[in-house]
């Protein structure tokens, strides 16, 4: 296994994907794309219950694509092979016929809300901040998260996430819909806890409820609708003003 990542099969039934790159605030580069893809064919053939998401220490949840990785994609056509990539491994996230948790550990931003939204359930620890700051690096979300986020929320609450581009409290992030709830203390065992009556049920029932929602994303064309997204931050991608800020950005780190 990759030591990127870590896959755990739980005692109470479900799969833990934990991204392990706390050096580098647990940024996405190719190695947990991969993970990702393993861990969600993992699901679709066994009997777990659900597919809890996380990343390790208290500093970061996820902090979106690892600029130190992507600031070579240089072009709309380059831009468009990693996004596109990532943005299927997020639709298969999105359309597990399995229930799906994002457990925010720590700050979430860009891609890694993008990573978020494409889970069923987002539960927060106390005192993290999140939010879809793309719009600063003259960008849109690019992995589908936008789209997804759309589909979640109240339409005008993604729009404000979206368009602000700004880091947000757990508690503001409780208000808006895009957390379902937030704890203190030990993270991964309060969201056990708050999870307890859906692991009870049986796995085909949960299999069953999640189809309706599967079934409304796929009649709806969310595939198009997501596929139109990755093209149009590859677009910006290759504008002047994205490698302005992303080479500002590097230079400060």
């Amino acid at each position: 296994m990759n030591n990127a990542y870590k896959i755990e099969e739980m005692p109470q039934g479900y799969l833990l994907f934990t991204i392990n790159r706390p050096e580098k605030r647990n940024a996405i580069n190719y190695a947990i794309m991969e993970g990702l893809e393993i861990v969600i064919e993992k699901m679709k053939n066994s009997s777990l219950k659900a597919l809890v998401i996380t990343g390790t220490g208290e500093k970061a949840f996820c902090s979106g694509g690892d600029l130190s990785v992507f600031h070579d994609l240089k072009t709309e056509e380059q831009a468009y092979g990693m996004l596109s990539k990532m943005s299927k491994i997020l639709v298969d996230l999105l359309l597990l016929p399995k229930p799906t948790i994002a457990l925010i550990n720590g700050t979430a931003m860009g891609g890694g809300c993008e990573l978020a939204s494409a889970c069923d359930f987002r539960i927060a620890k106390a005192g993290i901040k999140a939010g879809f700051v793309q719009g600063t690096l003259a960008i849109t979300t690019g992995w589908g998260g936008g789209t997804m986020l759309c589909e979640k929320i109240a339409p005008m609450n993604a729009m404000k996430l979206l368009m602000e581009a700004k880091m947000y409290e757990a508690e503001k992030l409780l208000e808006l819909g895009f957390i379902d709830a937030v704890f203190e203390g030990d993270l991964l065992e309060n969201s056990i806890h708050y999870l307890k009556n859906v692991l009870a049920i049986e796995a085909g029932v949960l299999e069953a409820y999640k189809s309706m929602l599967v079934r409304k994303w796929t009649e709806t064309g969310i595939q198009a609708r997501i596929e139109e997204e990755v093209r149009t931050c590859s677009r910006l991608w290759e504008s002047d003003a994205h490698h302005d800020v992303v080479n500002k950005f590097l230079a400060k780190n």
